[in-house]
């Protein structure tokens, strides 16, 4: 009798020792996920290459107090963004999306004369992103997790295979539609005034700090969601199926590794 106590213990501690393992792996596969958050929206680079070029406007405005003369100097920064990364051959997808919004803005308050407008296509991109969000969430295709799933390796598993990551993208989503909706609530009245000064400043300000919280938020969010499930590729055998002259381990594949 106690030979069979003992072999139930031991069959029970081999059982939480599993669970603990799982749970770890787990844990370690949300904190790789979580992890990318930074990657997918350009890290600390991309987050110079989009907020250094505003800086350049306004210093320069007000040095030579002419607005052909702010907008240059920020559309040339912005290209030299994008030609150091080419160089370095490193992608060039934020530095490209930089240089296109400088450029409309140079373009507007040149045209205009108005060196207000040079932010403009910003506060109005600000806008439409959050509308783009809260519209993604509603409809349940959460722009984080399109953004963050190719990253991942999961890219959509998280619609119907994964409700906790589906929930979790959400809920990252939310967060990202008020943390930067914060930018035109602030900006918008002030470019109204023609402050300048005070709208360049401010607007430089609020470029990084609100973006590095936003992305804090989603990794703390998804640091709690269930890992993600990896995309199966067209080449790659489905579970439980084998491959022609190959024998498939004890275990066999699963759809999370």
């Amino acid at each position: 009798m106690s030979k069979q106590s003992g072999g139930d213990s031991a069959a029970q501690l081999g059982v939480v020792e599993i669970d603990a393992d799982e749970a770890a792996r787990q844990a370690q596969a949300s904190r790789e996920a979580a992890d990318t958050v930074m990657k997918a929206f350009g890290g600390v680079r991309g987050m110079i290459d989009m907020t250094l070029p505003g800086l350049v406007f306004i210093v320069t405005y007000n040095i030579t107090h002419k607005v052909p003369a702010a907008a240059w100097a920020a559309l040339a920064l912005s290209a030299l963004f994008v030609v150091a990364r080419l160089l370095k051959r490193e992608t060039v997808q934020h530095a490209f999306s930089g240089v296109f919004g400088v450029a409309i803005g140079a373009w507007i308050s040149m045209k205009t004369g108005k060196a207000e407008n040079f932010y403009l296509p910003g506060l109005l991109w600000n806008v439409g992103y959050c509308v783009g969000l809260a519209v993604s969430a509603l409809v349940r295709w959460p722009l984080i997790g399109i953004m963050l799933g190719p990253v991942t390796g999961e890219m959509f598993t998280w619609r119907k295979e994964n409700p906790g990551r589906l929930a979790a993208y959400t809920k990252a989503t939310w967060a990202w539609v008020v943390i930067m909706g914060i930018k035109p609530l602030i900006l918008f009245p002030l470019y109204f005034t023609h402050n300048v000064n005070l709208l360049g400043w401010l607007k430089v300000a609020l470029g990084i700090p609100p973006l590095l919280l936003a992305m804090y938020v989603t990794w703390q969010i998804l640091l709690k969601a269930p890992p993600p499930i990896k995309a199966q590729l067209d080449d790659e055998p489905e579970p439980g199926q084998e491959q022609p002259g190959h024998e498939h381990s004890a275990g066999g594949p699963t759809r999370g590794h």
